[in-house]
């Protein structure tokens, strides 16, 4: 036989030893995980529940899912085993903060409005609390100037009116 007939299935099975590897690997590992368990430990379950282990049995796991409310569950269906800083960031929402001599972000923009340097003219103009004229003027300003303000005697349409029929 020609040794390129052979090459293909050398690997096709070199390749399906391969994946069977890796995952008895994972599932020795995530055996592995559970077993560690202790109470006092968050857990994620399969089904995304987060709660903490109140009792570690051989086939089973007691856990405290709420004050007043214990599920059992089979060790196979935890997921994942938390770390403590995990499990109250995620349940909790406590943050635990490594860098603590990190500058804070304000949650508003005024530090990006804020300049270092001490300009006259923009010092000016934000100090003074002038009101700027944009041109339009008030009715009250026609009638005191002499003008009378015209007004329409029709009533006005809105958009649904027409004067077709």
């Amino acid at each position: 036989m020609n040794p390129y007939t052979l090459l293909p299935f050398i690997v096709l099975i070199a390749a399906m030893f391969l994946m069977t590897r890796s995952a008895k690997k994972k599932q020795t590992q995530a055996a592995q995980m559970r077993n560690e368990m202790q109470p006092g430990s968050g857990v994620r379950t399969i089904g995304g529940m987060y709660a903490t282990v109140k009792e570690v049995n051989e086939d089973t796991v007691l856990l405290d899912a709420a004050p007043g409310v214990d599920l059992l569950f089979a060790k196979n269906s935890v997921g994942a085993v938390l770390t403590d800083d995990e499990y109250n960031r995620i349940v909790h929402g406590i943050e635990h903060d490594l860098k603590s001599d990190a500058e804070i972000v304000p949650d508003d923009a005024s530090s990006l409005t804020e300049t270092d340097e001490t300009d006259g003219s923009a010092a000016a103009a934000a100090a003074s609390d002038d009101k700027i004229d944009l041109g339009k003027k008030d009715a009250d300003e026609d009638t005191a100037d002499g003008s009378e303000a015209v007004t329409e005697d029709k009533p006005k349409k809105s958009d649904g009116d027409s004067d077709a029929k």
